[in-house]
């Protein structure tokens, strides 16, 4: 059973969804507004939340801002009214994991539920080929979604191990921001973000024992961005 915690204050909104998602399995709490919401996921601890972003007294970007400045690493959903590129942007830059614009279809929204709960747990659906990479002190565990350094554990957001996946599966050849987009978030080529950038930096704070000097997660000036596997360490 996962917890998830539903930030929104329309009730009837929250409670329907909450009745779906405790029909799905899921043990399911609501927070009506941004401070409760804060509350609640430092101290519950979700395994996912799902957050509006036009909240009473904190909305939905300073709930996500603040609780991922305290420690927090479960996935975020932001469910809103908001459809801009522009809120979309600024969710994702600022660590969200998937956004879905209401009015939204249910059957679609339980099923992104389910993809970000498996991601976040690191339970692939179906039989899976091994496949693991080696950066140095760097060991990603594909099937496992685990990540190690010096064989230590490294905590990542989903999105984050998506990106350095892709990295990874290029075998060292460069990666454009475009395909990137296209490869961790599914975006399509017209959409111009700085997501990537923001994403490949939380990536070099976790995986870089300078990540002012990168050693693993390279910058193709004009281009995108490399990482230096070893092709040697790779499984299939």
């Amino acid at each position: 059973m996962s917890r998830i915690l539903i930030v929104e204050d329309h009730r009837a909104i929250a409670e329907g969804l909450g009745d779906n998602l405790e029909a799905d399995g899921h043990e399911v709490r609501i927070a009506p507004d941004g401070l409760a919401a804060i509350a609640s996921a430092l101290e519950w601890r979700p395994d996912l939340v799902i957050l509006d972003l036009m909240l009473p007294k904190r909305d939905g970007f300073d709930v996500l801002s603040t609780i991922r400045l305290r420690g927090a690493t479960m996935p975020v959903m932001i469910l809103s009214a908001r459809g801009g590129e522009t809120e979309k942007v600024r969710a994702l830059t600022s660590g969200a994991d998937d956004y879905v614009v209401k009015p939204f279809g249910l059957l679609e929204l339980l099923a992104r539920v389910q993809a970000l709960l498996r991601r976040s747990a690191g339970h692939p659906v179906g039989a899976v080929p091994a496949e693991s990479y080696s950066m140095g002190e760097i060991t990603v565990d594909v099937p496992e979604r685990r990540v190690t350094r010096a064989g230590e554990p490294v905590s990542l957001r989903p999105k984050e191990f998506d990106l350095l996946v892709a990295l990874c599966r290029a075998r060292g050849a460069v990666v454009s921001r475009a395909d990137l987009l296209n490869r961790a978030w599914g975006y399509g080529p017209a959409v111009i973000t700085r997501t990537v950038d923001t994403h490949v930096a939380a990536l070099r704070q976790r995986l870089e024992r300078d990540p002012d000097d990168p050693r693993i997660i390279l910058t193709a000036r004009k281009a995108g961005y490399r990482a230096v596997v070893d092709p040697t360490t790779e499984s299939r």
